[in-house]
């Protein structure tokens, strides 16, 4: 007589590892490295989930654990209430997890015992759709998709490095993008500032660029900010976000963003161009090299002609704005490796690429160890040399 499935389930919680909710609760007081799968229907998992728990399920499991876990890691599986996840634990044993177990009596033991859950942010089918492509790669997924749709990112700028920068990061997204210019839409604008049009010309470039990135994706909310950044405006508008995208065109400009990032100790994505040369890297907070490491002393003004006065090829802000989107989506994923103490310059005209080493100065008056931050007259500090 062929076993009934009470008798299958008997035996594979005779072959399996059972832990206790209590046990998962200690693991997780004491950050005890351990990956917890949720292995229920996406409208069970919806309801709430246990604190850090990753989302697969159980049909899903044997194609997509090994995004999630290694062999050797503590691996703690539940369901509802301990039948699936049962079943499951038997199925990666057999895939050769070594230190998998599942959670006796599941979520509604762990919520019948009032202990910690969090509310996932839940992708609706619409969105699913538009973010499809990201949510195929194991670095991103739901869980990093519904990461973007919770950041907030500012971007210095709505010319030639943020026009691309916001395009793709709302395409991308992100749910909030800060946006500062106190400009407005000029014919000549349009050889490269690409979040504008002709029809646009004349209104702020805050407003343009919110139209057009509302156009773009509905998922994200602008916030413009149509002034120009100051010593008394920089902390007020830099405190809810994220990271910041350094668009800037002027020296005073780039060193009190770089002052203000350091001082409230956020990620500072760095982006130049100049005729047919662009630049780009990543500033993190007492971790690497600060804009100041880089460049001591401003340059006289004479040799800093701004595009304007030099030139710019039109599809090189292109290039660079692209690359700082994706160093700010890295960060905000916490994938890959960033910029961080490395500068990557390309040069068009010989299309290449190189990449300089950066180190911290010990003796850099802002991020040096002990160094107080102080946001000072930076017209002054560049028309002088510092």
């Amino acid at each position: 007589m062929a076993p009934s499935f009470r008798d299958l389930l008997s035996e594979v919680k005779k072959e399996i590892r059972e832990v206790s909710h209590e046990h998962v609760r200690q693991l997780l007081d004491s950050r005890a490295p351990v990956k917890l799968i949720d292995v229920r229907e996406s409208d069970e998992y919806a309801g709430g989930r246990l604190p850090g728990a990753v989302h697969i399920p159980r049909g899903y499991l044997e194609l997509r654990i090994e995004e999630q876990a290694g062999r050797d890691e503590e691996v703690v599986l539940y369901c509802a209430g301990g039948t699936r996840s049962a079943l499951a634990a038997r199925t990666l044993r057999e895939l050769g997890y070594t230190r998998v177990s599942s959670l006796a009596g599941g979520y509604n033991r762990w919520s019948d015992a009032a202990y910690p859950v969090e509310k996932p942010v839940v992708l609706s089918s619409e969105q699913k759709e538009r973010y499809r492509r990201h949510l195929t790669l194991p670095e991103v997924g739901e869980e990093g998709q519904a990461r973007l749709l919770k950041s907030k990112v500012l971007l210095l700028g709505a010319g030639g490095l943020g026009s691309p920068a916001a395009l793709y990061l709302a395409a991308a997204g992100v749910g909030t993008l800060g946006i500062v210019d106190a400009d407005v839409v000029d014919l000549s604008n349009l050889q490269r500032q690409v979040l504008h049009t002709l029809e646009r010309r004349g209104q702020p470039k805050v407003q343009s660029a919110k139209a057009a990135i509302e156009a773009l994706n509905p998922d994200v909310k602008v916030v413009p900010f149509e002034e120009r950044l100051t010593t008394a405006n920089v902390e007020r508008i830099l405190a809810d976000f994220d990271l910041v995208l350094d668009g800037g065109d002027n020296f005073p400009t780039r060193y009190l963003l770089n002052d203000a990032c350091v001082l409230a100790g956020k990620p500072n994505i760095h982006g130049s161009v100049f005729r047919f040369e662009g630049q780009v890297t990543t500033f993190l907070p007492n971790n690497g090299p600060c804009y100041r490491c880089l460049y001591p002393v401003p340059p006289p003004p004479e040799l800093a002609p701004s595009c304007a006065e030099a030139g710019v090829l039109g599809v090189l802000p292109g290039l660079i704005g692209m690359l700082q989107a994706t160093e700010a989506l890295k960060l905000l994923l916490g994938v890959g490796e960033s910029l961080s103490g490395r500068l990557l310059t390309f040069d068009a005209l010989g299309t290449r690429f190189h990449e300089l080493k950066l180190r911290r100065d010990p003796e850099c008056p802002v991020c040096a160890p002990g160094a107080k931050v102080e946001l000072i007259d930076y017209e002054r500090f560049c028309s002088t040399g510092g």
